[in-house]
């Protein structure tokens, strides 16, 4: 007869999972590289299954078996960790851990504001953020290795759930002595169509701002690809070129110190959608929708309807 697995197994199995690695997820568990194979290896053995594919790189990929696991594993571990809050009917005594991608730009300038908002509230969930441009962020949630995603809609396809937070349109932003900044109206694109363009060139980001002048009927000059949004904003600050962003700093300096100026564009073109995302094929976990709802309180629109209960796409 098959020995019983145990919860602790579980959790060193999803941190594999999530990590891809025994090495990262034993440094996150601070316990030992062998202890953690081990329960890993005691876990197949009692379920009579594989859930690793394991290269010869070394690096590690969930089996079918492992996939169907990882999914029920995590609301296993989630029900065992709100045990307290729901004994105590409090909130605040909810445990475990969340993990949330982010679009990179994002980051510096949103994540402190929700993970205080978040703490706050749920001061015992350990929070950790995974970092990356649109396609690393849709594949984390995709694998898993994320269990919700603040980014931006562009690339995701119907295999995700998104909860909209606000409409972000793009905006010119061009050297603080650039004549056009002597405007007080709005600048047409076609106005700087003949100037080189400094292109945010990262997955998925690339192809809106092409197809963003595509729709003007406008062909960018494009001087420079970088993969870097403060790069590409030091790079104007010094009159490079001119560049379209969507996401607003609150001020106009550069990391180098130099300035730049922020423009409203005339064109009526396509809007960005900032979302929170949720694989479509799993049941979010409860800590997941309470992190929705801090988006919604914290960065965008009130009064939103629930993503389960009505497609918003």
């Amino acid at each position: 007869m098959s020995r019983q697995y145990t919860l602790a197994q579980l959790r060193y199995f999803c941190a594999v999972a999530r990590s891809g690695s025994m090495t990262s997820a034993a440094q996150h568990l601070n316990v030992a590289q062998s202890t953690l194979s081990s329960a890993v290896i005691e876990l197949e053995s009692s379920l009579g299954v594989q859930l690793f594919q394991r290269s010869p790189r070394r690096t590690l990929s969930l089996s079918p078996a492992g996939e169907r696991l990882f999914a029920e594993a995590l609301n296993v571990l989630e029900q065992v960790d709100n045990l307290p809050a729901i004994a105590q009917d409090d909130a605040k005594a909810l445990r475990g851990e969340l993990v949330v991608g982010i679009f990179e730009p994002l980051a510096s300038f949103r994540a402190p504001q929700i993970l205080t908002a978040f703490r706050q509230a749920y001061p015992q969930v350990e929070m950790r953020y995974i970092e990356g441009d649109l396609e690393e962020v849709r594949q984390s949630l995709s694998s898993g290795r994320c269990d919700v995603a603040l980014t931006y809609d562009v690339g995701l396809r119907d295999d995700f759930r998104t909860t909209l937070i606000e409409h972000i349109p793009a905006h010119l932003i061009v050297a603080a002595d650039h004549p056009l900044t002597s405007r007080t109206t709005p600048i047409p694109l076609r106005d700087v169509a003949d100037e080189p363009f400094i292109l945010l060139d990262l997955p998925h980001t690339r192809d809106y701002y092409v197809d963003f002048f595509q729709s003007a009927g406008i062909r960018p000059d494009i001087r420079y690809r970088l993969p870097d949004y403060e790069t590409v904003r030091s790079f104007v600050a010094c009159g490079l070129g001119y560049s379209l962003l969507n996401l607003r700093l609150p001020h106009d300096h550069t990391h180098a110190g130099l300035r730049l100026a922020t423009l409203d564009l005339a064109d009526d073109l396509p809007a960005i959608s900032l979302v929170v995302a949720f694989p479509q094929r799993t049941r979010p976990t409860q800590k997941a929708l309470l992190f929705e709802r801090v988006c919604r309180k914290v960065l965008g629109r009130r009064h939103l309807r629930d993503p389960f209960t009505a497609p918003d796409r």
